[in-house]
C-alpha cells in the first residue's frame, strides 16, 4: 500500500463521478460501471492504483446494492444468510457489533438505545456509529463556537472501523485519527422527537456519502456534555468562496450548485428536511474535490422552545419566518440563497443587522440584488427557488433536473457562459462581524403572511444599500490581458424604510442563552463558523488562537 497514491486515486474518482452524464447513465448500477470503466482508462493510475480504485468504487456499490435492496444475492459462506454485499457480508457485521452491545454503556439508556438501532442498521463497514468513550480521545484543542456549540479537534487513538475481516471475522480499525467534537448541550433535557431525529440522521448520514460523516457519540465527564465525533474537513463553502471566487469561472460555479443539490436531493428522498442550511454547514473536501452537507438534525439546542425557530435569518424561508414550520419548500428556498452566494461570492444580506426589521422584508419579498449577468437559465432557477410562495418552488427532483440540464448544456457550450465577473473585497467581508454569520434562535410575533416584492418595490429598497463589487472580463483560462474593471456602487444610508404594518408588530428577536450572547458581545474572532466542522487555525478565538488546530483530513 506504500506505493499507492491516495491523492491520485482520489482525484481519479472525483473525475470519473463529475463526467458521469446522468441521462445516459440512468441507475446506481450504470454510473458505478461507468466509474470503473473510467479509472480502468486512466493513465495516471497505476496498476496496483486502478486496482485499489476499483475496490473503493465496489465498497460505495455495496453500500448503495443495500441501502436500495437492488442487487444479485449471495451466500454468505460464515452466516449462510442470502447478503447484497461482495467484499463483505452485511448480516456477519451487524452479528459482530451485536456480540459488542454488553461491552459498552453510555451509561443512558436512551443514548444505548439510539447507538445500537443505528448499528443494527449498519450498511458498510466504514459507517458505523459508535458510543466513543472520552479517554480514547487525545490532543483536543478548543477551535470555535458555532451556534449553540462549542467545536473542538481531537486525535481518537483507535480510529474508526474501516473494513470487515471474512477470515477473521472481526472489524478493523483504522489507527488514530483526526477528528472533530462537536459539543451538545442540555441533550439530558431533549424531548424523545429530538432523539428520534437524531437516530434518524445519524442513519442518514452513514447511508449517504452527502452527509458529513458522523462516527459517533462521546462524552465529556468533567462537564457531562455529550459530542458528536465528526470527520475533518477542509473548509465551508462561505470560506472557499473568500478564497477562490475570483478565480472561479461560471462553469466551477454551476457543478458547485448542482453538487450542493445532488447532496440535498439524497437527504429529500430519505424523507428528511434539513432546516438550517447555509454556506457555514455545505462543507469541501480538497483531498476529493467534494462537497458535503453537515449538521443534519442537530442544527440548534436539544432544548429548542417549539414556538420558535433557529437559524441563520437570510437562508430561512418567509414562511418558516411567519411561523408555518419547516418543510422541503423550506430547504429549497435556503438552496436560491446558496445559488444567489456562489453567484456573488458574498452571503446573502452582509449589510443588514439579522433582526426583526430584515425578517420583515423579507416577508415582504425583498431578495438579494443581482448585481451583475449570470446565466439566464440560473437566475429563472434561482428566482423560483425563492417565490414568496413555496408551492411555486420547485421541488428537489424538478430543482435537481433542471440544474442537471444547465449543467450539461454549458459543460458542451462553454462559450455562451457570462464572462463579466463580479469581483468581490475579501477584507470587507472578513471584517464583517461574526454575529451575521451564526445561526441562532428567533422569536417573531404578528408577522403578515409573506408576498413576493414587485420590481418596484426591489429597486426602491436597494437604492439606499451599497454594494463594493467590480465586474471583471475574465475569460475561463483568467487571462491577464483580458481583465477589465467597472465599478458598480449604491449608496447606503441604512433605510429602514419599506417594511409594510412595522409600526403594528410587536417582535422579539431573543438570543436565548446566555453564552452566545456573550460570544456576540465578544466578537472572539472575525467569522464565527456557524454549525461548521473544519480544520482552519484562523478560527480560534482570541483567547485561544495560540493552539494550533492540527493538520490532517480523512474521507470516506
Amino acid at each position: 500500500m506504500s506505493n499507492i497514491r491516495e491523492e491520485l486515486i482520489r482525484a481519479a474518482l472525483s473525475r470519473a463521478e463529475s463526467s458521469i452524464d446522468y441521462n445516459i447513465h440512468v441507475g446506481f448500477h450504470k454510473q458505478y460501471e461507468f466509474c470503473e470503466q473510467f479509472v480502468l482508462a486512466d493513465n495516471s493510475l497505476t496498476e496496483e492504483e486502478k486496482t485499489e480504485a476499483i475496490r473503493l468504487i465496489k465498497r460505495d456499490l455495496d453500500r448503495d446494492k443495500i441501502i436500495n435492496n437492488d442487487g444479485t444475492r449471495r451466500v454468505c459462506e460464515n452466516c449462510n444468510q442470502k447478503c447484497l454485499a461482495t467484499l463483505y457480508c452485511e448480516y456477519c457485521v451487524r452479528n459482530y457489533l451485536k456480540s459488542n452491545f454488553s461491552n459498552w454503556t453510555s451509561g443512558n439508556n436512551v443514548i444505548d438505545n439510539l447507538i445500537k438501532n443505528c448499528q443494527m442498521e449498519t450498511l458498510a463497514p466504514n459507517v458505523i456509529i459508535e458510543w466513543i468513550p472520552f479517554n480514547n480521545l487525545e490532543n483536543i484543542k478548543y477551535l470555535t463556537k458555532g451556534g449553540f456549540s462549542e467545536i473542538y479537534t481531537a486525535d481518537w487513538i483507535d480510529g474508526y472501523y474501516i473494513e470487515w475481516d471474512s477470515k477473521e471475522q472481526q472489524l478493523i480499525r483504522s489507527g488514530t485519527l483526526a477528528v472533530i467534537l462537536k459539543e451538545l448541550k442540555n441533550v439530558e433535557n431533549a424531548s424523545q422527537s429530538w432523539f428520534e431525529e437524531a437516530k434518524s440522521h445519524l442513519t442518514l448520514g452513514n447511508k449517504e456519502s452527502a452527509i458529513v460523516q458522523c462516527f459517533g457519540l462521546t462524552q465529556n465527564p468533567s462537564n457531562r456534555n455529550y459530542s458528536l465525533v465528526m470527520m475533518v474537513l477542509d473548509m465551508n463553502l462561505r470560506e472557499y468562496l473568500q478564497q477562490n471566487y475570483n478565480q472561479l469561472t461560471w462553469k466551477e460555479r454551476i457543478r458547485i450548485t448542482f453538487e450542493i443539490i445532488d447532496k440535498l436531493y439524497w437527504i429529500h428522498e430519505k424523507n428528511s428536511i434539513h432546516r438550517d442550511l447555509h454556506s457555514g454547514n455545505i462543507l469541501y473536501s480538497q483531498f476529493n474535490d467534494s462537497w458535503f452537507i453537515s449538521d443534519l438534525g442537530f442544527c440548534g439546542p436539544a432544548d429548542k422552545p417549539s414556538t420558535s425557530i433557529y437559524g441563520n435569518l437570510p437562508y430561512i424561508a418567509p414562511e418558516v419566518i411567519n411561523g408555518k414550520g419547516y418543510t422541503y419548500k423550506s430547504d429549497i428556498y435556503s438552496i436560491a440563497m446558496l445559488m444567489w452566494e456562489i453567484s456573488f461570492g458574498q452571503p446573502p444580506f452582509m449589510n443588514y443587522e439579522h433582526d426583526s426589521i430584515l425578517a420583515i422584508n423579507i416577508i415582504d419579498g425583498i431578495r438579494p440584488k443581482i448585481i451583475s449577468e449570470i446565466p439566464s437559465e440560473y437566475k429563472s432557477l434561482m428566482e423560483q427557488c425563492w417565490d414568496a410562495n413555496p408551492l411555486k418552488r420547485p421541488d428537489i427532483n424538478t430543482l435537481y433536473n433542471k440544474m442537471n440540464e444547465i449543467m450539461s448544456y454549458y459543460r458542451n457550450n462553454p462559450n455562451e457562459l457570462p464572462q463579466l465577473i463580479a469581483k468581490i473585497d475579501k477584507e470587507k467581508i472578513n471584517n464583517m462581524s461574526s454575529k451575521l454569520f451564526t445561526s441562532k434562535i428567533h422569536n417573531f410575533e404578528n408577522l403578515p403572511e409573506p408576498k413576493n416584492a414587485t420590481e418596484e418595490e426591489q429597486n426602491a429598497f436597494y437604492i439606499t444599500r451599497s454594494y463594493d463589487f467590480s465586474i471583471s472580463g475574465n475569460t475561463s483560462n483568467h487571462s491577464k490581458s483580458s481583465n477589465q474593471y467597472k465599478s458598480i456602487n449604491f449608496k447606503d444610508d441604512d433605510s429602514k424604510e419599506s417594511s409594510r404594518l412595522f409600526k403594528k408588530l410587536k417582535m422579539e428577536n431573543a438570543d436565548i442563552q446566555n453564552d452566545y450572547k456573550r460570544e456576540i458581545m465578544q466578537q472572539r474572532s472575525n467569522i464565527s463558523i456557524d454549525d461548521e466542522v473544519q480544520n482552519n487555525p484562523n478560527l480560534h478565538s482570541e483567547e485561544k488562537d495560540k493552539q494550533e488546530t492540527p493538520d490532517g483530513l480523512f474521507i470516506i
